[in-house]
C-alpha cells in the first residue's frame, strides 16, 4: 500500500514540471526576439497594459468584467 501512495504522489509533480517546462519552451522564441529589438520591449509593454485595461476593465463602471 505504500508504493500505491508513492505513485499518487509522484504524477502530480510530474504534470507540474511538465506543464513548467512546456511553458518555457513556448515562450522561447518571445524572450528571444524581444532581446533582438530593445525598441520594441517598450512598445509590446505599453500595448499590453493598454489591452489588459481594454478587456478586463469596464471603463463605465470601472470595475473587473466578468468573460
Amino acid at each position: 500500500m505504500n508504493n500505491f501512495w508513492t505513485n499518487i504522489v509522484r504524477y502530480p509533480r510530474f504534470f507540474i514540471s511538465s506543464l513548467i517546462g512546456l511553458i518555457l519552451i513556448i515562450l522561447t522564441p518571445f524572450r528571444n526576439f524581444i532581446k533582438k529589438y530593445q525598441k520594441l520591449r517598450w512598445i509590446l509593454i505599453l500595448f499590453s497594459l493598454v489591452l489588459f485595461k481594454l478587456i478586463f476593465y469596464n471603463s463605465k463602471y470601472d470595475c473587473i468584467i466578468v468573460l
